[in-house]
């Protein structure tokens, strides 16, 4: 039988610890071809975009998709699970927490990856859902003990300071300029819905590492040429979904700033047979898109807990 699992469900047991360490592993995984991934496709209609991405893991034996709306009426998300090997639908599953939290654990792989060691102050722009987690997975890989956010509403980002504060217990202040938050940060991240560059590469200091993850569309950036043309390292998750819709790396393509030789997966830098940082003064960049593969390996993951754990709703829905 399927095993239904709501939002409760996935927030009880996924914890960020966990998901910064499936996602690295997937990765890894598919830069040594035991991982498949299908790119996001968007079909629009109406008031409403449907998006779709599937995946197989062989070291999960699971194959699935991620399809989910955005309208008028916000988002709904969620993912199917099937078991590679039978054939079985395991799971079907809420996914608006399950992708918050993969798209912050990749920020994090990729920060430890990719970030000097001792970094301990992060730069964020943007305070909204996907944001916390964004900080958590970030926490979760080095000692961050000061983070300065931006975001254009005033509101929301004192609200969302004073959350992280508790949080992560460390200094978290609000700032009134995306240049504020980021000249003095090791660590940058971005994750607006911006459609025009909110970092700027003068702005960075030597060193730093950003993580730029707020876009997925081809004509959008958050991160302008100069940040580009300024890093000795550019990633990405996956460099096929890249070519597609990651603006921040289209554009600077387009204009002549950057080649697509010059861009890496980070599974590669993980098994070390791709070049990371060489030295301290590097800045780094990593273009997050989110992949299904994240979606399925953490599907699998939740479908063991929640068997383990009876945790979830038996449902005869696609049974033979």
């Amino acid at each position: 039988m399927a095993l239904l699992l709501r939002e409760a469900d996935v927030r009880a047991l996924f914890p960020m610890s966990e998901a910064v360490r499936l996602v690295r592993r997937v990765f890894e995984e598919s830069h040594r071809g035991r991982a498949v991934n299908q790119p996001r496709r968007r079909i629009k209609q109406q008031g409403c975009v449907f998006s779709s991405m599937s995946a197989g893991v062989e070291a999960d034996n699971a194959v699935g998709l991620k399809a989910y709306t955005a309208g008028r009426q916000g988002t709904a998300f969620m993912v199917a699970l099937w078991d590679s090997e039978s054939g079985r639908l395991l799971a079907l599953i809420e996914a608006d927490w399950l992708g918050r939290i993969r798209t912050g654990a990749a920020s994090g792989v990729a920060t430890d990856a990719l970030a000097r060691p001792g970094a301990r102050s992060v730069g964020i722009i943007g305070s909204g859902s996907q944001a916390r987690t964004q900080l958590e997975a970030v926490a979760a890989v080095r000692s961050i003990a000061r983070v300065s956010v931006f975001s254009r509403s005033r509101e929301r980002r004192d609200h969302f300071t004073a959350e992280m504060r508790e949080l992560l217990g460390c200094d978290v202040l609000a700032v009134e300029s995306p240049r504020a938050a980021v000249e003095e940060a090791e660590i940058v991240i971005t994750i607006t819905t911006s459609g025009t560059p909110t970092v700027l590469g003068d702005w960075l200091a030597v060193g730093t590492h950003v993580n730029a993850a707020g876009s997925n569309q081809p004509d959008r950036r958050e991160v302008d040429t100069n940040v580009v043309r300024k890093s000795s390292v550019v990633a990405v998750d996956s460099v096929e979904q890249a070519k597609v819709e990651a603006g921040d790396l289209l554009i600077p393509v387009e204009e002549g700033a950057l080649s697509w030789e010059d861009v890496t997966e980070i599974g590669g830098v993980l098994a070390g047979d791709r070049h990371g940082r060489t030295g301290d003064a590097d800045i780094t960049l990593f273009k997050s898109l989110g992949v299904a593969i994240e979606d399925v390996t953490a599907a699998r993951y939740l479908y063991e807990r929640a068997v383990a754990e009876g945790r979830g709703e038996q449902s005869s829905f696609g049974e033979r």
